[in-house]
C-alpha cells in the first residue's frame, strides 16, 4: 500500500529541511532563556491524563497487557505535566522546560485537515501571576521575531471572568451548558440558554456579553463594566492588564497593535485557571499556537515537596511546526497560500462573505443590504460565482444597520468602514466549509448546516429568516409499523439527509436508530420500504401531506445564522463590525 492513512502524510527533504530550521530558530529561543528539554511517551495512560484535566479526543485507543487504557496523546502540556509530578517532585522550582514532539487529535473526514502536528512548546512551573504570564507571552513574541514574523498578533483572554459570572449567576446546570456552548464558539444557543434560565437582565446581559467583547484596552475596560454591572468582582480583568502592563516594563517588543483581547478564547483543554492566548501569523486563520496558565494541575504534595505548601502555579505555550511553517511560508510569498485548511489572506482584500444560494439567498441580500452594503450585482449575479459588493455605511454618519434598529439615520454610528467585499456564492450545506477552511471570512446558512459541519466557527446572530422545523413522519397508512419492526429489530430504520442531527436526537432519547443517509426525495425511504421512518425539513408541511405522511415527532426548529472564522474575527475588525451591524439588523427584525 503506498498512500499513507487519512490525517497522517509523509514530508519529503525539502520539507523537512525547512521545518528543521523553524525548529532550530525556536530551540535556540527556549535554550537561550535556560528552558531544558524533555521528552515523554507517545503513548500515555488515559488515566493518568485526566487526572490533570480534560483531554481532547484522540482517535488512537488502545489496552495494554494489563488492561488499563492508553492513548497516544493528544497534546504534550498533560504529558509534561505527568513527568515532572512522577519524576522531579524535588527539583527547585521554577521550571523551565522544553519539548519537540507530535501529538495526534480527531478531526471531522472530509475536511482536510490533519491528525497529527508536531509541537514545539515550553512550560513554566513555579512561577506565577504577571511575571509568569508574562515569560509566556515574551518568548513567543521572540520566537516569532526570530522567524521573520514581527507582524503576529498576540490574542489573550482568561477563563477567570466567566467562569467566575457563571458562579455568581449560582445555577450549575447553566454553568455547565454555558462552558460546553462558549468552548463551542456557539454564541447563538448561549443567548436562547441564558434566556431560559431565568436570570436578571444585568446577569444575562453580562453571560451573553463577555464571549462578544475582543479589541485592545479597551475590551478589558468593557468586560469591567459588564461584570461590575452585573454586581461580579472578579480578578480575571485585572490579571489582564498586570500582564500588559508588565510586558510594557520588560520591554516585550511588541509591535504596535500586536497585543489584543478576545473573551470567546477557550481552549479546548479544561485545565486553564486564568490567561488563555491564542497566536496568529503569515496573515493565516488559524493559529499558529495557543497556551495559558494552569495552576492546579499539580497536587498539593508536589507544592508541599518544593516548599509551597500548595498548588505550584504554571504556565505553558505550544506552537504548531506545521503552522509556523505555512506562516512563513505565506510571508515570503505575501500571497493566498493553502496551508493545514487555512488561507492566508492580505489584509487588503476584501471582505469575503459565503452567500447561500436557495431558500436563504433572499433573505441574505435582504439583511446585507440593511446592515449598509451594496447588494445591486448580487441580486442579479448571472453565472457569476463571486461577486463585488462595498459598504455604503458611513462611519460618523449612521448605518443602514442603525436606521432599521432606531427608525433614526443617526442613532449611533458605524464604528468601522468595511470597505470592498466579495459575496461568493455557494450551497448552504458547503458556506461552513468555505468560512472554516479560509475560502471566506463569514457566511450565512442554516443551524442545520452548521450542526452537520461540525467545523470550527464561531455563530454569532441568529437572523431569524428561513424559518423551517426538523420532524420526524412516517406513512400515514403505517401507523404503529415502525414501533413493531423496532419491538422485532432492536433499532428503527432511518432515511434523512440530516444523519448528525438524527443521530443526536434519537439518542437522546434512548432509541437505537440505523441511519440511511440519503441526498434527496428522502420521502420516498418509508413508501418503498426502504426505511420506517424519514427525518427532514419542513416549512408549511405541504410535502409531506401530498406524500400521505404524517408527523411523528419534533427535532429542533431552524433558522439562518451568521457565523465567522474565528481567526478572522480577531485579526480582522471588518468581521466583527458585520456582525455587530447585523445582530442590529437582526434585533430591529424581531421586533417588527
Amino acid at each position: 500500500m503506498l498512500a499513507t492513512p487519512w490525517g497522517f502524510r509523509d514530508i519529503l527533504p525539502e520539507e523537512a529541511l525547512a521545518r528543521e530550521d523553524i525548529a532550530d530558530t525556536v530551540r535556540g529561543v527556549l535554550r537561550a532563556e535556560g528552558y531544558l528539554p524533555v521528552e515523554t511517551p507517545l503513548v500515555e495512560d488515559k488515566a493518568a491524563l485526566e487526572a490533570g484535566g480534560r483531554i481532547a479526543d484522540t482517535p488512537f485507543k488502545l489496552f495494554d497487557d494489563d488492561g488499563r487504557l492508553l492513548v497516544v496523546r493528544p497534546d504534550n502540556t498533560l504529558s509534561v505535566a505527568r513527568l515532572v509530578a512522577a519524576r522531579m517532585r524535588g527539583a527547585e522550582l521554577p521550571l523551565r522546560l522544553r519539548y519537540e514532539a507530535p501529538v495526534v487529535r480527531e478531526r471531522a473526514r472530509l475536511t482536510g485537515g490533519s491528525r497529527q502536528f508536531t509541537q514545539l512548546g515550553y512550560e513554566l512551573i513555579g512561577l506565577g501571576g504577571a511575571a509568569g504570564d508574562a515569560e509566556v507571552v515574551r518568548l513567543a513574541a521572540r520566537a516569532l521575531r526570530e522567524l521573520g514574523l514581527g507582524d503576529a498578533r498576540i490574542v489573550c483572554g482568561s477563563v477567570r471572568p466567566f467562569t467566575e459570572l457563571l458562579a455568581a449567576a449560582g445555577d450549575r446546570s447553566l454553568a455547565a451548558d454555558a462552558l460546553a456552548l462558549v468552548h463551542a464558539n456557539n454564541l447563538v444557543d448561549l443567548d436562547v440558554r441564558v434566556a431560559e434560565a431565568g436570570l436578571s437582565p444585568a446577569m444575562a446581559r453580562a453571560i451573553c456579553g463577555l464571549p462578544r467583547l475582543a479589541g485592545g484596552m479597551e475590551a478589558l475596560d468593557q468586560a469591567d463594566e459588564l461584570l461590575q454591572t452585573a454586581g461580579v468582582a472578579t480578578e480575571g480583568i485585572a490579571e489582564l492588564r498586570d500582564l500588559a502592563r508588565e510586558l510594557e516594563q520588560a520591554d516585550a517588543e511588541l509591535p504596535a497593535g500586536a497585543l489584543a483581547f478576545d473573551f470567546s478564547i477557550m481552549n479546548s483543554f479544561n485545565y486553564y485557571t486564568g490567561l488563555v492566548l491564542k497566536v496568529y501569523a503569515g496573515n493565516l486563520s488559524d493559529p499558529v499556537g495557543s497556551g495559558g496558565r494552569y495552576d492546579t494541575i499539580f497536587d498539593d504534595s508536589l507544592g508541599a515537596t518544593a516548599g509551597t505548601g500548595g498548588h505550584v502555579p504554571a504556565a505553558g505555550f505550544a506552537f504548531s511546526l506545521e503552522r509556523l511553517a505555512g506562516a512563513c511560508q505565506a510571508r515570503r510569498e505575501a500571497v493566498a497560500v493553502a496551508v493545514e485548511g487555512a488561507v492566508a489572506r492580505t489584509a487588503e482584500a476584501p471582505l469575503r462573505i459565503a452567500v447561500p444560494k436557495g431558500s436563504l439567498f433572499a433573505g441574505t441580500i435582504e439583511v446585507l443590504a440593511a446592515a449598509g452594503l451594496d447588494t445591486t450585482e448580487l441580486c442579479e449575479p448571472g453565472r457569476r460565482l463571486i461577486v463585488p459588493g462595498r459598504d455604503v455605511a458611513v462611519p460618523g454618519a449612521g448605518s443602514a444597520a442603525d436606521a432599521a434598529t432606531a427608525g433614526d439615520p443617526g442613532a449611533s454610528e458605524a464604528t468601522v468602514a468595511i470597505g470592498n467585499v466579495e459575496f461568493v456564492i455557494v450551497r448552504a450545506t458547503d458556506a461552513p466549509a468555505f468560512v472554516a477552511c479560509g475560502g471566506a471570512d463569514c457566511g450565512f446558512c442554516g443551524r442545520d448546516s452548521l450542526i452537520e459541519a461540525e467545523l470550527d466557527l464561531l455563530e454569532l446572530v441568529d437572523m431569524g429568516y428561513g424559518a423551517c422545523r426538523f420532524i420526524e413522519a412516517e406513512p400515514a397508512d403505517r401507523a404503529g409499523e415502525a414501533e413493531r419492526a423496532y419491538a422485532r429489530r432492536g433499532s428503527l430504520r432511518v432515511a434523512t439527509k440530516y444523519p448528525k442531527i438524527a443521530n443526536r436526537w434519537y439518542e437522546s432519547r434512548g432509541i437505537t436508530a440505523d441511519i440511511v443517509a440519503l441526498h434527496g426525495n428522502i420521502e420516498l425511504g418509508p413508501i418503498v420500504g426502504l426505511a420506517d421512518r424519514i427525518v427532514d425539513i419542513t416549512a408549511t408541511g405541504t410535502t409531506l401531506r401530498e406524500n400521505n405522511l404524517v408527523i411523528t415527532g419534533e427535532l429542533l426548529s431552524c433558522t439562518a445564522r451568521f457565523f465567522v472564522n474565528p481567526g478572522r474575527a480577531r485579526l480582522d475588525p471588518r468581521v466583527r463590525e458585520l456582525g455587530a451591524r447585523l445582530a442590529r439588523v437582526a434585533a430591529a427584525r424581531t421586533v417588527q
